[in-house]
């Protein structure tokens, strides 16, 4: 009888430590940006193959991912993202993002001080090489255009997708969270956290300035798409994570990911 005991403790202990070391891998911080390259990542630029870094858009310095146009000439519609390798479901991104130089010649009055990070994204291989955003949610970021109004940051866009905010499904393409204004060239810190296709929450520089849950794939936006990925009304559970260039250069800092997926 001692002898069945003691087994069951050693048993317990066992399974005890597979628990807390399963728990400390959950919630460690991982480095998507390692500071020196992007060869964890790969880009799709309208016009473009995939794997086609157009006029070195995005390019690592000084430990910072920035996203460039001076060797573009017109920018000539090419919408473009940074893709980190593998997708996710559950997770807390956080990074640190911040507006500098002028927008590029040629790029839309719209995207003037305006970038994000699209998530639950259709991989980019299933994009037409003409398509202009990917089937995804986008964590739209906003810089205040220095004229003393609102222009909130952390806010929603949806190409090609829905989400349900305040109850209802929501057929808005972005909705504004309720962030302060963020002038000039300062680091603003951004972070996301994505519990699958349930609760979203954008949080700015330590404020909770949106929540919505229930991604889903519809409404408009997205431009030659393949139709066979836009499945309209299907939920979006997982998807990869990207970096955008739209005309506006931006540097992108301290990329980091805490996976909230259960082991």
């Amino acid at each position: 009888m001692r002898i069945i005991c003691s087994a069951i403790v050693l048993l317990l202990i066992v399974n005890s430590c597979a628990s807390v070391k399963t728990s400390k891998r959950n919630n460690e911080w991982k480095k998507l940006f390692n500071g020196k390259d992007i060869n964890d990542w790969f880009v799709k630029i309208q016009h473009h193959e995939v794997g086609e870094n157009f006029g070195n858009t995005f390019r690592a310095e000084d430990g910072i991912i920035k996203v460039r146009y001076d060797q573009y000439g017109d920018f000539n519609d090419q919408f473009g993202h940074l893709y980190y390798k593998i997708p996710y479901s559950y997770y807390h991104l956080k990074l640190e993002y911040r507006f500098v130089g002028e927008l590029q010649k040629g790029a839309p009055s719209y995207t003037l001080r305006n970038s994000g990070v699209m998530f639950h994204s259709q991989d980019p291989r299933t994009m037409p090489k003409e398509q202009d955003w990917p089937i995804s949610i986008e964590f739209q970021f906003l810089g205040g255009l220095g004229d003393g109004k609102p222009r909130p940051t952390g806010n929603m866009c949806s190409p090609g997708t829905k989400v349900v905010y305040n109850g209802a499904l929501d057929e808005r393409h972005c909705i504004d969270s309720k962030s302060k204004t963020y002038d000039g060239d300062q680091w603003v810190k951004a972070e996301l956290i994505v519990l699958g296709d349930s609760l979203i929450t954008h949080i700015i520089n330590g404020d909770t300035v949106m929540q919505y849950s229930k991604p889903q794939i519809g409404g408009g936006v997205v431009n030659r798409f393949d139709p066979a990925i836009k499945q309209d009304g299907k939920m979006l559970k997982s998807g990869f994570i990207a970096l955008q260039s739209e005309g506006q250069p931006i540097d992108f800092r301290n990329i980091e990911l805490k996976d909230l997926s259960r082991k």
